[in-house]
């Protein structure tokens, strides 16, 4: 039983370091081309989205997709017709691949939701309930601002902001390093300051409760 844990506490370390080491490397660009076609893909569906309804996006991508594929079977027998050859279908080496989904990471999938699930329950419990009042009180500050992002923009529109900073931040970063961790540790600092001057002016009771 321990074995069969290890094993499967290594497999699931094993795939988020896999899915970690993707992300960075698309982020960070180190393959152009894989970045390029993924914020391209992307933003367009993003794009399609703030225009059309999602039905119509999901059936015009799998049309296209159709499309490519069709066009390409068809062109393949017309040469292997043509040229007499016997290469067979052109996806079969794709076909053949074993894309089932295993019972075993399922679970994986499943404990790895429940441990974000009850941490988030937790976070939520104790920000709502104001167990410690600066948390809480960024909490607010947070969902403030947030009000007047939502007046402003709808849902897909930062989803499409926030594509194009995840692609684009760490370019800009890699080129400006300096001058960008400069300027965040004087608004670190800052904010530091400012909490704890709000802290000192909080009242002894709640200090106190803090502190325990």
């Amino acid at each position: 039983m321990a074995d069969s844990s290890l094993s499967s506490n290594n497999s699931s370390s094993s795939l988020r370091d896999l899915t970690h080491t993707a992300a960075s490397q698309l982020v960070h660009w180190r393959e152009p081309k894989k970045s390029a076609a993924a914020f391209g893909l992307s933003l367009l569906v993003l794009l399609s989205l703030a225009t059309l309804s999602v039905i119509s996006v999901v059936s015009y991508l799998l049309l296209a997709c159709l499309c490519v594929t069709i066009t390409f079977r068809v062109y393949k027998s017309v040469i292997q017709a043509v040229q007499k050859s016997d290469e067979g279908h052109p996806f079969r080496s794709l076909l053949e691949r074993d894309i089932s989904v295993s019972s075993e990471s399922v679970r994986q999938l499943a404990d790895q939701f429940l441990i974000h699930l009850n941490w988030f329950s937790n976070q939520t419990r104790r920000l709502l309930l104001v167990e410690d009042l600066v948390d809480s009180l960024k909490l607010a500050a947070v969902t403030w601002v947030m009000t007047y992002v939502g007046a402003v923009f709808n849902g897909v529109t930062i989803l499409i902001l926030a594509d194009i900073i995840f692609f684009t931040t760490p370019l800009i970063y890699q080129k400006k390093k300096a001058q960008i961790d400069r300027h965040v540790e004087a608004v670190r600092l800052k904010l530091e300051e400012t909490l704890q001057s709000l802290q000192d002016k909080l009242p002894g009771a709640v200090k106190k409760t803090k502190v325990e």
